[in-house]
């Protein structure tokens, strides 16, 4: 993969900064622990705005599993994904002296959000940034849509049934295929109630997933004729990128993540517009939701909670996005940690100052749904285990001829025992 040079200069920053890190640590100075690269951005900036404290960021792919395996070693602030699984949640000192006088407001927050990161009536995590679920299609097709905001699964279907083109029983038109991205499959899943949940490692409701792919099943069958006139259409076709094939009229939707929407090039807005994808007014919440915790051993606390009384508000906020647009690293990385602000003013009403195709279309905060709690590493057990199971499962003609998801997951425990 290539990565883009302004990517790259997060990423070479956090080098910079981990080699000057490496002296012993005193009281004024907090380690970080992301796996976010915008943070060693984000601690430059407070390092230049003050001179009692500094924040030294290091980069992990997995701070969670860093965490449960790092030989005695820890930061004083982590922000990440999965730092609420059962492993890592008691890692955290309770930050509720920081909504005193005013220092940090719980109102700015989505409650929703703010609600996960509190444990048993104490909030152990704040919320930093998440990503809901999109379709894109050709603005000159917005007077097929009946809401200005959302789209359900069931207009999705029907509107892309519609659109389809067929010459001599092959597709030279297709309105939209849920098999196009296995992520739109687990949406699916999300959306009927599978409900995925840590436990030893995973549960879910079963008959909420067999509902959801029967519903999959259907649709492609109804709609497309099958799964393979869909994989061969995908196969001709899909050489161009998505939002190239929505422009030309080649496809109605394509699904995309509001992290991978807002990074489009400036020039494909010209001809683009999208709505989120809902279903009975809730909008699912991408599962790598970033928060923020405070190590209970930090040994800089002070400088700890001086970076976070700093880093949660508005004007913060306000600052790194605008410092990102006269970088130019909104090209590439969305908003605030790659994702909306959990700060519900910064989101609702700075976010459209700098991304103007979200004025006036962020939802209502209840529609925001959160995952539950997953485990550490559910990236692992997505990509390897339920992803593959979803992709399989809608191309097979007897379900009986692929191994179940138990049986997957049962395997892939063996493997990754003590991981």
């Amino acid at each position: 993969m290539i990565i883009d040079k302004r990517y790259r200069i997060c990423m070479i920053l956090f080098s910079t900064l981990f080699l000057g890190s490496c002296a012993s640590q005193s009281s004024n100075a907090a380690v970080l622990w992301t796996d976010r690269p915008e943070f060693a951005l984000y601690a430059e900036y407070f390092n230049a705005s003050q001179g009692d404290y500094k924040i030294e960021p290091r980069y992990f792919e997995s701070p969670a599993q860093k965490l449960t395996d790092n030989g005695g070693d820890f930061p004083d602030i982590v922000v990440g994904s999965w730092l609420k699984s059962t492993s890592t949640r008691t890692l955290f000192r309770p930050m509720d002296n920081l909504f005193r006088k005013g220092r940090v407001s719980k109102e700015s927050f989505y409650r929703a959000l703010l609600d996960l990161g509190n444990i048993d009536g104490k909030q152990y995590l704040f919320p930093v940034a998440f990503n809901i679920p999109a379709l894109i299609f050709a603005r000159e097709n917005e007077e097929l849509l009946s809401s200005p905001f959302i789209l359900s699964l069931e207009e999705i279907k029907n509107l892309g049934k519609s659109f389809n083109t067929v010459q001599n029983g092959v597709y030279s038109r297709m309105g939209f295929s849920p098999a196009w991205d296995d992520d739109f499959l687990f949406l699916s899943a999300v959306l009927f109630g599978a409900s995925f949940r840590e436990a030893s490692p995973l549960d879910w409701d079963n008959d909420a997933l067999e509902k959801a792919l029967a519903y999959i099943e259907s649709w492609i069958n109804d709609a497309n004729t099958n799964i393979q006139a869909e994989d061969d259409f995908s196969f001709k076709y899909f050489y161009d990128p998505p939002s190239k094939l929505v422009i030309s009229g080649r496809i109605l939707f394509f699904y995309m993540l509001s992290s991978n929407l807002f990074s489009l090039p400036q020039e494909r807005w010209t001809n683009l517009d999208f709505r989120w994808i809902a279903g009975n007014d809730t909008i699912p919440i991408s599962e790598d939701m970033v928060y923020y915790g405070i190590h209970r051993k930090s040994r800089a606390r002070k400088a700890a909670e001086a970076f976070t009384l700093w880093f949660f508000r508005e004007e913060t906020q306000r600052l790194i996005l605008e410092a990102g647009r006269n970088n130019r690293l909104n090209e590439t990385r969305f908003g605030i940690a790659h994702g909306f602000s959990a700060l519900r003013t910064v989101t609702e009403q700075v976010f459209p100052q700098f991304y103007p195709a979200l004025l006036g279309r962020m939802p209502p905060g209840s529609f925001l749904s959160p995952p539950n709690i997953l485990p550490r590493n559910w990236t692992s057990l997505k990509e390897q285990v339920i992803l593959p199971y979803l992709h399989d499962r809608i191309r097979s003609a007897k379900h009986g001829d692929i191994r179940s998801l138990d049986r997957r997951l049962i395997d892939w425990s063996r493997l990754n025992r003590g991981l």
